[in-house]
């Protein structure tokens, strides 16, 4: 299942908290297949009926099916530029 650094976890609350969204809200991931690489991510004040819910730390992220397939094995991180732009990257995980 997807994973989260502490700086993802810090920018999806902060997200979730500017878009105006519930405790229940959190950003919301999808993709056209699970093969694909390109992602559309949205700020939602709650998962879709199908989608996946991945909590840490007060951070909800909601991954379609087709996403949730696609970042099993992934790590999300973010990182904020000193303009203050967000950009999201993965990484897979740390085999055990």
């Amino acid at each position: 299942m997807l994973t989260m650094t502490e700086n993802a976890t810090t920018v999806v609350k902060t997200l979730a908290s500017r878009g105006g969204t519930t405790a229940e809200g959190g950003l919301r991931i999808s993709t056209s297949t699970p093969e694909s690489t390109e992602y559309a991510v949205e700020v939602t004040p709650g998962p879709a009926e199908t989608d996946t819910i991945v909590e840490a730390d007060g951070a909800r992220v909601f991954l379609e099916p087709n996403a949730a397939t696609a970042l099993d094995d992934k790590v999300l991180d973010a990182d904020v530029s000193t303009e203050g732009n967000i950009r999201f990257s993965l990484a897979e995980q740390a085999a055990l």
